[in-house]
Formats: C-alpha cells, structure tokens, sequence
C-alpha cells in the first residue's frame, strides 16, 4: 500500500500552528531579544567566576606549595586544606538563604536559584571548590546563569509573567553551563533530554536557550583571548592514537559500562546516606564530611606516591593527563583513584556544594583504563567507553552523554561512535535498574534519585530546572 503525499496547500496541524503563532508573537520575538542581551552579563558573571576559581585552586594546589619549599603537594597537604572548606561552608549552609545552592547528590534537578540565594551558592563554590572539594562547577555555574537571569526579570518589572519567569532562568543557566560543556550543542542536547518536554513547546523553550548559550560561548571564547584567563573547561587537548572498535572492544566493553553504572550508582547511594547523617548537627557533620574527603585524597597519594591533586578537585586537569598519557599510570593506580577519589565523592554528594558530573566522568574513565589492558580492549575505546558511560549513569541522560563524549573525543569520535553509543546505553539502563526512585534528598516531592524531573507538575530537573515552576 503507498502513501500519497500532503498535497503543497494543505492546512498545517495544529501543533504547526500554534508553533507559528508562538515565534510570531511579540512577546516571543522580544523574549528572544532579551535571551541574546542577557547572554552577554551573564557569560561575563560565569567567565569571571569561573576564571577567579582556577586561579584560586592553581594557587592552593601549585603555588602555595612551591612558596612553602614543596615541588608538588605533599600527602597531607588536603587535610588542611578540606578542613578549612568544611569550616567556611558550615555556616554557609546553615545560616545563609538558600544553604548555599542544591545538594549535589540530586544532580542537576531542583529549582532555580534565585536572586536571594544566589550569593549564598556563589560563595559556597568560590570559597570551598578551590580547596579540593570533589566536586564540579557545572551546578555553582547553573545558579549564577539562572540567579542572574531571575534578578533581570526582576529589575525590568517582568517577574509578574511566571512562564517567561520560567524560561529566561532556563536560558541562563543553559547559558553558564553550555561554556563547560563544549558550547550550545552540548548544552542544548542535555536540555531537550533533561526537560522531558516535545514538540512546539520544546521548540519554543529550546529556542532562547540556544540563543543564550551561543552568546555566551562567543563572549567566553572572546575574553579567554583578551584576558588570558583560564577558565578548566572540560577539554581534552591530547588523545591516544585511534583505533577503530572491534569486536574484542565491544566484548569487554559493555561489563565495563556496567560496571562503572554500578561503581557510580554506589556512589550516589553513599551520598544520600550521607544527606540523611548531616541533617542532624547539620555544621559539625558537614565538617566531619569535609575531613572525611581529606582523608581519602591524602590516602589516595600516600597509596600510589603521586599527587593528592589528581584525587582533589573536579577532576578536570586529570582526565585531561590520563588522555594524553594513559600508559603512565600503572593498573594499581588507576584502582587506587577509582577507589579514593570515589569514596571521597560520595560523601562530598550528600554534604558538601558543586556539580556531580565532572567528578563522575574522571571515575568513568579511570575505571575504563584499568581496564583496557584486558586482551582485545583498546585504549582509545576504553576512554571513549569511560566518557559517555559514567556521564550517562550519573545524568540519566544517555543521549547527551553521547554527545558530550563526541565533542571531547574530537576526530577520534567517528570510530569510536558506535562504541559510545552502546556504553552510554548500557550505564543508562544499569544505573536505572540498580537505583531507587524515591523523594529528593532535602525533601522534595517526586524526583528521581538521577535527580531528573519525577511525577508532578512542580517537579525540575537538569539543564532546564525551573520549565515547570
């Protein structure tokens, strides 16, 4: 049976409709318009910011060392230094609006930071991130956008409006989040699968988000030339040669997808056990926390003799050394780092403030490597596999782990696609089938323990926190 095509005048459907009424109307074309002079502050605010943290931490970690007569950081150097994070973030979280921003153990879910909190969330990134917290700036990052977006709503008497509310505080944490990411790409596919939405009203959201992120990358890219400033984006400058996947590749690539779902659904399961611990004595306990993920840094370099550095922190510059040279870390070191760095996360989830992402790809990857000496597992595979697996079992978002592993892999990435593709889907349905769904850790009614949106209109979750609010 053949189909005949619509003919040329056909009445479009509604959907069709109502999508052109929507780009058409003036209060869109104007939303638009805003999208594109919001980007502009807003990437200055995250540029700065998080220029001003990567140079904090090159200071704790490499320039403080060097002036007190040390070539790198000794072993013990974490243990003051998260000390000193857990005493500034106490009184943050216990006493300022806000707790100073979502718990990261939610992932990126939960509501947009608002104006009134948003000083709270930015001084709990700058003053503990650089210390050696084993977390990201993706969420730190994700607040300032949205807080900013929020207050120029605010500012121009349009708060009134609770859907263009909704959305520019989309835009702008779409925006800060998309100059970590790779660019608007990146950012935009981690938006359509983390909305949940479809159709016209995913158009009309993605639209301005798009908008928003390409002004920031462009202002990002300009002023990282003007300042030399460096701001850690997650890139990877140096891979290993390429290999197309074979079969060898695939055989013990997809128990290492699983595997690394299960090591980081453990370390999400850790964190919120860690969330229940410290609602109680909330400021002594975060304290305690904050020295727990000391200890397994500085144990992590007593362990293997190499630099706590490589366990603290987001883990940024150190997935960028293990691409460029992966054959100089030793099996046992790759263990050590999966194992330290990943109770140290863990706790850090359910108690401290940052991003859960960046933390959990470094872990994906480690874990990939240390196995990538199996018979018939390349090396080039395994990072690729260790990318999109473990940011596919830490955002519930297979596709836009996929993405995220392309850009960072570059001209290697065509090979190892199909590889990708199967490792981000495999973590995805592991990390699904291992883990509770079950109210957010600080209360809130119908998340996902992926910290995506749950059942109910007033649930968020991801790049587009706030579409429903």
């Amino acid at each position: 049976m053949t189909t005949q095509p619509a003919p040329a005048n056909a009445v479009p459907g509604r959907a069709e409709q109502s999508l052109r009424r929507t780009l058409l109307s003036p209060g869109y074309l104007r939303l638009l318009l805003l999208c594109v002079l919001l980007g502009v502050p807003i990437a200055l605010a995250c540029f700065f910011f998080v220029g001003l943290q990567h140079e904090l931490q090159h200071w704790v970690w490499t320039a403080l060392p060097e002036a007190v007569g040390y070539d790198a950081p000794p072993w013990w150097w974490p243990l003051p230094a998260l000390v000193l994070a857990g005493l500034i973030l106490a009184p943050i979280v216990t006493r300022m609006p806000g707790g100073g921003g979502h718990l990261p153990v939610n992932g990126l879910g939960g509501a947009p930071v608002g104006p009134r909190a948003l000083p709270g969330a930015v001084l709990a990134a700058l003053a503990t991130l650089p210390l050696g917290v084993v977390l990201g700036p993706e969420a730190p990052l994700m607040a300032v956008g949205s807080g900013l977006a929020l207050l120029a709503v605010r500012r121009a008497g349009a708060a009134g409006d609770p859907k263009a509310s909704a959305v520019l505080a989309t835009a702008g944490s779409t925006a800060a989040i998309s100059t970590i990411l790779g660019g608007p790409v990146a950012a935009a596919v981690l938006l359509i699968e983390g909305a949940g939405l479809g159709g016209a009203q995913l158009v009309a959201l993605l639209l301005p988000c798009l908008l928003a992120s390409a002004t920031g990358a462009l202002v990002f890219t300009g002023f990282g030339q003007w300042t030399g400033l460096k701001i850690g984006a997650l890139t990877l400058h140096d891979l290993p040669p390429g290999a197309n996947p074979d079969a060898g590749d695939f055989l013990w690539g997809i128990p290492t997808a699983a595997l690394i779902a299960v090591l980081i659904t453990l370390g999400r399961e850790l964190g919120r056990r860690t969330v229940s611990w410290t609602r109680e004595r909330t400021a002594v306990r975060t304290v305690a926390c904050a020295t727990a993920v000391g200890v397994c840094v500085s144990a992590y370099a007593l362990i293997t003799g190499r630099s706590p550095a490589q366990a603290a922190l987001s883990g940024q510059a150190t997935l960028a050394e293990l691409a460029a040279h992966p054959h100089a870390w030793s099996v046992g070191a790759l263990v050590a780092l999966v194992a330290c760095k990943g109770l140290a996360w863990g706790i850090a989830l359910g108690s401290l403030r940052g991003g859960p992402i960046f933390p959990a790809v470094l872990l994906g990857t480690a874990t990939a490597l240390a196995c990538s000496g199996l018979p018939g597992f390349g090396t080039t595979p395994a990072l690729a596999l260790g990318i999109s697996a473990a940011a596919a079992a830490v955002t519930g978002l297979p596709l836009a782990s996929a993405v995220l592993a392309v850009l960072l892999m570059g001209g290697d990435a065509h090979d190892q696609m199909p590889l990708i593709v199967t490792g981000s889907v495999v973590a995805f349905i592991v990390a699904q089938v291992t883990r509770r769904t079950e109210p957010s850790a600080d209360g809130g009614p119908g998340t996902k323990a992926d910290g995506r949106p749950g059942a109910g209109p007033d649930t968020d979750g991801g790049p587009a926190a706030g579409t429903g609010r």
